[in-house]
């Protein structure tokens, strides 16, 4: 127990341990100040932390995928995005994304084989039922990869496609970081040296730049 005692010029604490020390006025103020300031610094960290927290973004990667490339690429897509700190990321097939799913994203990244020049049937079906009434992806970050036999086989008709798509629900749509991935990500799994039944690490590393670019972006559009 400590026991106050104010005099007119000494701050003096005794304790009952058989302590006795005087503090003068201007300690006594330097101490407050302190004390003060150390509070000010407690909330300020603690304000900054939880807007951290609250501002979290949300990225829905959604794929379709036969062969497996397509959900390698998505995979590499997701680590990208997952490099940028303040970012949550939802990886799932799209006979498991939810409308929920889609309304709690605020970026929604599509990968899809190409076939015969266009998107797999089934996503095309998938984006069929995304919501559309009183427009509830307007302004969500939208992006598109893709995984073909050959090159110039129609990918970036199907990133096109995907973002033509995307543009009529109101969302904002980006591409890749650099010129040589405008469209978004791409992959060639049967022509030439990309015949070996992985995707090699060029195709990985644009998937990887597509998600981190997507990241980058949506944490810009507060």
């Amino acid at each position: 127990m400590f026991n106050t005692q104010i005099k007119p010029f000494l701050f003096t604490l005794n304790c009952n341990l058989g302590f006795h020390f005087t503090i003068n006025p201007y300690e006594k103020n330097i101490i407050l100040f302190k004390m003060k300031l150390y509070s000010i610094l407690f909330l300020l960290f603690f304000s900054q932390f939880s807007y951290g927290q609250v501002k979290s973004k949300n990225i829905l990667i959604a794929y379709y995928s036969k062969t497996a490339s397509t959900q390698t690429l998505a995979e590499e897509v997701a680590k990208g995005a997952q490099s940028i700190p303040g970012v949550q990321v939802v990886l799932k097939k799209i006979d498991q994304t939810t409308t929920k799913d889609l309304l709690n994203a605020d970026a929604i990244i599509v990968g899809s084989p190409v076939y015969n020049a266009n998107i797999a049937p089934e996503v095309v079906q998938f984006m069929s039922t995304w919501p559309f009434e009183g427009n509830p992806l307007k302004d969500k970050i939208g992006a598109a990869f893709v995984t073909a036999g050959g090159m110039s086989a129609g990918e970036e008709l199907a990133q096109v496609n995907l973002l033509h798509s995307m543009l009529i629900f109101g969302m904002i749509v980006v591409g890749g970081d650099d010129w040589t991935s405008a469209f978004g990500a791409s992959a060639i799994t049967n022509e030439s040296i990309f015949k070996t039944g992985q995707l090699d690490k060029i195709f990985l590393q644009k998937g990887f730049n597509l998600g981190k670019r997507v990241a980058t972006m949506t944490q810009k559009m507060r």
